[in-house]
């Protein structure tokens, strides 16, 4: 309720900006022309004064150079802006958030549930920790308000995530911690399709690049890097432009790509199974998967090496199996 009517009164003060901002240029012309003729005989009575005093006249033209100079220098630099503002509109570039403060925080929310509410959700993201699961994440109100989901996570089920977060030894991205953050972003999304959101979720082998997430006609984009805080990195947000196409189209294309890709199993929600397709969207197989709580806890690298399936545990399914890269089946 805060959020919304926050977002009435920000609609409402940018439409009064620019009457008022009109307002204030025709106030100032009738002041100005107002005070003309008082302001020039005052200029003459100066400037008599000035044009016989040496030093006067000396300091009126340096103060007179230095205005011509900051002038210059500002008329220049708001060309440079303009030319960049151009291309960052090009592009579709509408918003960027180098830091993510309180108040960067806040504003991020309020755009992600203004943007989000009613349409069409589609993420790529690592594990979902504090973008679908924290309730003060980004995306937790906009899903309970969206259309539908479509969900890209990285899969915790799959040798080659896992070697990769123990290859990365950093105390707080260990595999336990990691594949319990999976847990919990797969029961939000359940939790979501029992209330009846359309959600989908497929889940990736390789190595997190971007955190995408399209609002509609909006876009944010963070990248990952494998030794900071993807909360810490800068946000883009790109918007779509239908007449230059911009980075929106080729980040949407992206995700498409990356979602109709056939070597992403899609997480069945309701029977917790890895589904396969073909190019024709028939089933192949399934894959049952036993998901269950696991304490997070400060593992050892040893712990971490033995204790790899305590919160997931890839199952057997009945045959035929084909033959899929990137996934080990015992």
């Amino acid at each position: 309720m805060f959020h919304e009517f926050c977002s009435v009164l920000r609609a409402f003060l940018r439409h009064a900006a620019g009457s008022l901002y009109h307002i204030v240029i025709v106030a100032m012309s009738a002041g100005v022309a107002l005070l003309l003729p008082a302001g020039a005989g005052r200029l003459l009575s100066f400037w008599s004064q000035v044009e016989h005093d040496t030093f006067l006249l000396i300091a009126v033209e340096m103060t007179a150079a230095v205005l011509l100079m900051g002038c210059f220098n500002y008329v220049h630099r708001s060309l440079r802006d303009r030319a960049l503002a151009e291309a960052a509109l090009g592009a579709g570039l509408v918003s960027f958030f180098p830091r993510r403060g309180p108040e960067a925080r806040r504003r991020i929310q309020a755009l992600k549930d203004e943007q989000g509410t009613g349409r069409s959700v589609m993420v790529i993201g690592s594990s979902g920790a504090g973008t679908l699961v924290d309730q003060v994440g980004d995306l937790s109100s906009v899903l309970d308000k969206c259309l539908e989901a479509k969900i890209l996570l990285v899969n915790p089920f799959n040798q080659d995530a896992r070697a990769r977060m123990q290859a990365l030894a950093h105390p707080a991205c260990t595999y336990p911690a990691f594949r319990e953050e999976v847990r919990q972003s797969i029961a939000l999304l359940k939790r979501l399709k029992a209330i009846g959101k359309v959600v989908k979720l497929k889940l990736y082998a390789d190595a997190p690049l971007v955190k995408l997430v399209i609002l509609g006609d909006s876009l944010w984009l963070q990248h990952y890097h494998a030794d900071l805080d993807s909360q810490n990195m800068p946000e883009y947000v790109l918007q779509r432009n239908r007449r230059e196409h911009g980075l929106y189209t080729f980040y949407a294309h992206y995700f498409m790509q990356r979602w109709e890709s056939l070597e992403l199993p899609e997480y069945d929600l309701d029977t917790d199974e890895l589904v396969y397709r073909s190019r024709t969207g028939q089933e192949i197989r399934r894959e049952p998967v036993e998901i269950g709580a696991a304490p997070v806890a400060a593992h050892s690298a040893e712990t971490a090496r033995v204790d790899t399936r305590e919160a997931f545990q890839l199952l057997h399914a009945p045959g035929p199996y084909l033959p899929v890269r990137g996934y080990d089946v015992e």
